[in-house]
């Protein structure tokens, strides 16, 4: 009775080692296969969809310490979920660049008229400061830490203008704009605080 019994554990053990043989092949592959898709998308996912990408990555990663470990089964049953969302991070790429591009032509339809009223603004200013610098005595209304603290704002408005423009000739409209904003809003408190009249 025991020879059988032990030829029984061998045919066992041999027909689960078979098994395991069979189901490496196909999870190996499946793997694969996802790792290519990430592959793929995985540049402009880093861009256009960080946190989804950190997710597929962590399935990814708990996918392939269990292919590492010979759990054929486990890989098996979490590729078709794994799959699911790469292509779902597909689409949230999708939507990041379609979202970028809108951003990009209004960013270049309100820097056609911030590239011409900015330096403008800058340049009224700057003639405000040379006149009051030249001048005896402030006007009324204007304290001299006032007129101080708008000069100072005066040349941060053109290191802030200088790097717009830099950032707009480089492609990054959206960041250009910003600052040209960031340099109008300045521009319209030190206006104000100098008391200079409005065209």
């Amino acid at each position: 009775m025991r020879i059988p019994n032990i030829m029984l554990a061998i045919a066992a053990t041999t027909l689960l080692a078979a098994g395991c043989a069979q189901q490496k092949a196909p999870a190996t592959k499946a793997l694969d296969s996802i790792e290519a898709s990430l592959k793929d998308v995985k540049d402009d996912a880093a861009k256009y969809a960080p946190d989804g990408l950190r997710g597929v990555e962590a399935q990814y990663d708990r996918l392939k310490e269990s292919l590492d470990k010979k759990e054929y089964d486990n890989v098996l049953a979490g590729t078709p979920q794994l799959q699911k969302a790469v292509d779902s991070l597909k689409d949230a790429v999708d939507a990041g660049k379609a979202q970028a591009a809108s951003a990009t032509k209004i960013a270049k339809a309100e820097w056609a008229n911030l590239k011409d009223e900015v330096p403008k603004m800058v340049d009224t200013i700057q003639a405000r400061v040379d006149t009051l610098d030249k001048s005896k005595r402030l006007p009324f209304g204007i304290s001299k830490e006032e007129f101080e603290g708008s000069k100072s704002v005066l040349e941060s408005m053109k290191a802030t203008w200088t790097e717009a423009t830099k950032d707009y000739k480089a492609g990054n409209e959206i960041e250009a704009t910003s600052k040209a904003k960031t340099v109008q809003g300045m521009g319209a408190e030190v206006i104000d605080k100098l008391k200079i009249k409005k065209a």
